[in-house]
């Protein structure tokens, strides 16, 4: 299954064709649509104006559910569409929570212990027993003049056949990650933090971003 999604994330039209059914399930040559992992929310994603309603990942591949009585067929020619200000935005806060985390974690040297990404902001939780918010200002000055200087986000594999990816900014960092990623960091944006206390000895970053135009 080729990934469309990764090589060219701002790709929101997709003519593919169906390789397997399994009664509602269906499975792809070609897919733009992102499932849910590493803490970023599936792309809205529709099969020739059929919206998907579930999509699973199974070692490198991806299944995708659609209702009863799709009427797709095995070897059929296809169109794919995502929701494309939805994806904008979630690549956007996607990366602003991925430049937040490596921040933290080189001040604090702290665990993360969970994140989600939806279209309407991020979170981060650490685990740490003191007020995260107190280094919020420094993080900010960090992050803002990174954004200002609208480095450019490099992708790519760090092992094709486990299709392991990382994302790059010279002199800042190399990261693994298999997210869907803007081309800069001005692309991004701005962003406001708010900490919260969900648990025990665990900080919550949530991240918006401020300008949200798509």
């Amino acid at each position: 299954m080729e990934k469309v999604f990764w090589s060219d994330p701002y790709q929101h039209t997709l003519s593919t064709k169906v390789i397997a059914v399994n009664g509602n399930e269906i499975l792809l040559d070609k897919t733009i649509a992102y499932s849910f992992s590493g803490g970023q929310e599936s792309d809205r994603a529709f099969i020739n104006g059929i919206e998907i309603t579930h999509s699973r990942m199974e070692g490198i591949l991806i299944y995708y559910t659609l209702p009863n009585n799709h009427g797709l067929s095995n070897q059929e020619e296809v169109i794919m569409t995502i929701d494309w200000p939805r994806r904008y935005r979630l690549m956007r806060l996607h990366f602003a929570a991925e430049l937040i985390l490596e921040l933290v974690v080189r001040r604090l040297q702290v665990e993360k212990v969970g994140a989600h990404i939806s279209e309407l902001k991020a979170r981060i939780d650490f685990k740490l027993d003191s007020n995260i918010s107190a280094i919020f200002e420094d993080i900010l000055s960090e992050y803002n003049e990174i954004i200002r200087n609208d480095k450019i986000i490099e992708t790519g594999f760090s092992d094709v056949q486990s299709q392991r990816r990382f994302w790059k900014i010279d002199g800042f960092a190399k990261v693994p990650c298999g997210g869907t990623h803007v081309k800069s960091t001005a692309e991004v944006g701005l962003v406001a933090l708010k900490r919260s206390r969900p648990g025990k000895f665990i900080e919550r970053i949530e991240i918006k971003l401020i300008l949200d135009t798509d």
